[in-house]
């Protein structure tokens, strides 16, 4: 299987399971917008779980924010978007596409391969909307293009509220918003799309040995989610990449089938942001030591990472196939943390009252604690690949033995290996094993 042919199979696999549908799809779609369903929903909010249980909770450190989508215009010109979030583009004379400027394939368009372009032009991302009754230029503002800020103005706010002492970190997941003009492989690059975003705040002396320590915990989070090691590495920015502010920057990347991405960026980004904030608000925003009384700004070490494209990469990272019995086994790989069904409960007969009122009531006991389906519309073979394409953990057959010795068949996702487990131990035995 080339990786063209695995990223085909992974989006049909995504519309035909329920993982990811185009967004408006019955009026002609809307590009660069996606709807998560049934599964791709639960898959997504695995993800979001997974990270925030890793970052908050299983830290003393890091505390939570969930800021709002809209703020104050003058956020941005703090941040530098306003003047400086553009792409350069230029329009191609001879099929009239507007690639970005370093997308052109040794000078020539990527569509069509002509030579001849209009002047660059600067192209700002951000997406404008307005507020209020009257749409003028006092009403005018911005759907956040990034997440951080939002921690950035409420530093103050959560230094007061929490009593935090340095160094502390602020952790956030929400929307953002860009009006990418080239958006595109599957949900990689949208314009609305999710952040996982932390902010760490820390002394200036502490800062690079912070930034490495985030490097390393962030890039082994993938890797105990399950991503292939082979398709993860880190690669530290060239000077000629860093912003102007920034003493570093490493991407986490994947391998993906259109090739190497950023998934997530951890930046050294020193204390420019509460700087440019504390100047436009006119809000002292430094940190006070609550021993030396000394007032100094934070310097900040920024891990931030895309939601949607850690969805992706897990989707294409668990995709697997293989030859059982002379037929192909499509079987999605997920680790136990982040499938979307963990339990699928199925009765081997759909016609027989008994074995049915067992099998529901086994689901209904279950569904408190898992995620489980209750399935009946195939033949037992049958549903056990719809399972396995879907990357259920476990599926639980009830026959006709089940309702004399009140045992059911439990099979395993990744070995097909199948056992007889007690419906009185079953829940034990599944969370035990889902560990």
């Amino acid at each position: 299987m080339t990786e063209s042919d695995l990223m085909d199979k992974v989006v049909a696999l995504c519309k035909r399971r329920g993982f990811i549908f185009q967004s408006s799809e019955i009026y002609g779609g809307l590009n660069g917008a996606w709807d998560y369903g049934p599964l791709g929903a639960e898959l997504k909010r695995n993800v979001k779980a997974a990270w925030w249980q890793s970052v908050v909770h299983h830290r003393d450190d890091v505390v939570g924010l969930d800021a709002a989508i809209l703020m104050h215009p003058k956020t941005w010109e703090a941040s530098g978007h306003t003047a400086n979030f553009v792409d350069i583009m230029v329009e191609c004379k001879k099929c009239n596409k507007r690639p970005r400027q370093d997308q052109l394939n040794n000078g020539k368009c990527p569509q069509c391969g002509g030579t001849d372009f209009s002047a660059p032009k600067a192209f700002n991302l951000m997406l404008k909307t307005n507020i209020g009754a009257m749409e003028d230029s006092s009403s005018i503002t911005y759907l956040r293009p990034e997440t951080a800020q939002g921690i950035f103005v409420n530093f103050a706010n959560i230094v007061d509220a929490t009593h935090r002492k340095l160094p502390f970190g602020v952790a956030q997941i929400g929307k953002s918003f860009r009006n990418e003009i080239t958006p595109g492989n599957f949900t990689f690059r949208t314009r609305e799309f999710e952040q996982m975003e932390i902010e760490y705040f820390c002394r200036p002396v502490e800062a690079d040995q912070w930034y490495k320590d985030w490097i390393q915990a962030r890039h082994q989070w993938y890797l105990q989610l399950g991503i292939n090691q082979d398709r993860l590495r880190l690669r530290e920015h060239g000077k000629d990449e860093l912003a102007h502010y920034a003493a570093g920057c490493t991407d986490v990347e994947f391998l993906f089938p259109f090739g190497w991405s950023e998934l997530e960026g951890i930046a050294n980004r020193g204390d420019y942001d509460l700087k440019q904030h504390a100047q436009l608000s006119g809000k002292d925003l430094q940190y006070q030591d609550p021993v030396t009384q000394e007032k100094f700004y934070p310097h900040v070490v920024e891990p931030s990472g895309g939601c949607d494209r850690a969805t992706l990469a897990f989707l294409v990272n668990a995709y697997h196939e293989e030859i059982v019995k002379d037929s192909t086994r499509v079987v999605m790989k997920f680790h136990p943390k982040l499938a979307p069904v963990k339990v699928a409960v199925l009765p081997l007969l759909k016609k027989n009252e008994g074995i049915v009122a067992l099998a529901k009531k086994i689901k209904s006991g279950l569904q408190k604690d898992l995620v489980c389906v209750y399935d009946d519309t195939a033949a037992i073979g049958k549903l056990y690949r719809r399972q396995d394409e879907v990357g259920t953990m476990f599926c639980v057959t009830v026959d006709v033995q089940s309702l004399e010795d009140n045992q059911v068949t439990v099979r395993h996702r990744d070995t097909m290996w199948q056992e007889r487990v007690g419906v009185e131990r079953l829940r034990e035995y599944l969370v035990n094993n889902l560990q």
